[in-house]
């Protein structure tokens, strides 16, 4: 009776795995039919944190809101979430403005060298400009260059009041791995900042620059999955004066298009490896964060 049930229990999981191997041979069998129906990649929006080379098509006309979460200083309680509603617009080829107003919410308890505080705040505005030098499909790769200018009142750490002034300027670069099916990108960054802040009449400079890589792979027609991972080096004053530290992000992202006109863009990273300048530390969570996370919605109108 033993024998026999064994043999039972045998023949069934060598059925269940030829119907398995059988699965997966079709699965590979159809999926690059399935991608080469595909018409390519359109990257202006596919990554989370960084930006792909893409800018749309003239007289195209976009809403999006931008959630961005910041947790983890260290000791204490540290949460900071930023809300951005932006209008995008294409008025001629290869490029494109973005108009934005954000607001913050700060939860800051217990955090060295940061005011606690609770409070929900109207920050400051942007305006993004993009324009692409190189199409990908006529070139060797994709190549855009961006500068965003914004000006606030809450300094987007630390929740304080004041007057801050940037730009974030990059040059993106992006390129087809497997047509239609694997694409990379490239960003390189550079973000002098300016702060005045109302207590004392303090102010500060700082400057940061950075290199961050992105890979996302087709695993169905309207979605995307891969990762990002980012390097930033911080020092102060806007010329890249005195160190301050460095750290390094890695995470995953999901790409989600929701119908012809609508798209989700999902993206977490979480700090790997940093270090503050004059430290052994494996972490610097002076002056970066521990985790980051994005949710971005856009319609087209």
């Amino acid at each position: 009776m033993a024998n026999a049930v064994e043999a039972v229990v045998v023949s069934g999981m060598r059925a269940r795995a030829q119907t398995f191997r059988i699965i997966a041979a079709c699965a590979v069998a159809v999926a690059p039919a399935c991608v080469s129906a595909e018409e390519g990649f359109d990257t202006e929006h596919i990554f989370g944190f960084m930006i792909g080379t893409d800018v749309g098509n003239p007289g195209e006309r976009e809403l999006q809101s931008q959630t961005t979460g910041r947790f983890g200083k260290g000791n204490g309680t540290y949460r900071a979430l930023s809300q951005e509603v932006e209008i995008e617009v294409v008025p001629l080829p290869n490029f494109r403005i973005e108009l934005g107003g954000n607001a913050t919410l700060h939860d800051i308890t217990g955090v060295p060298d940061i005011d606690d505080r609770r409070q929900f705040n109207f920050q400051g505005a942007s305006l993004d400009l993009r324009y692409r030098l190189l199409d990908r499909e006529r070139a060797p790769f994709g190549l855009t260059v961006a500068a965003e200018l914004h000006g606030n009142r809450i300094d987007e750490t630390s929740g304080a009041k004041g007057r801050m002034y940037g730009t974030d300027f990059a040059l993106a670069f992006d390129r087809e791995l497997v047509p239609n099916f694997v694409i990379g990108a490239l960003n390189l960054i550079y973000q002098p900042e300016w702060a005045r802040f109302e207590v004392a009449g303090l102010s500060e400079k700082s400057s940061t620059i950075g290199a961050a890589f992105a890979g996302l792979l087709r695993v169905r027609p309207d979605v995307l999955l891969g990762g990002e991972m980012r390097y930033f080096r911080q020092y102060e004053g806007i010329g890249l004066g005195e160190f301050s530290g460095q750290a390094l992000f890695v995470g995953p992202t999901a790409y989600f298009q929701l119908s012809e006109k609508s798209r989700l863009t999902l993206s977490w990273s979480m700090q790997a490896w940093g270090r503050p300048a004059g430290s052994a530390a494996n972490l610097d969570l002076v002056n970066f964060e521990r985790h980051q996370a994005r949710l971005v919605f856009g319609v087209n109108f």
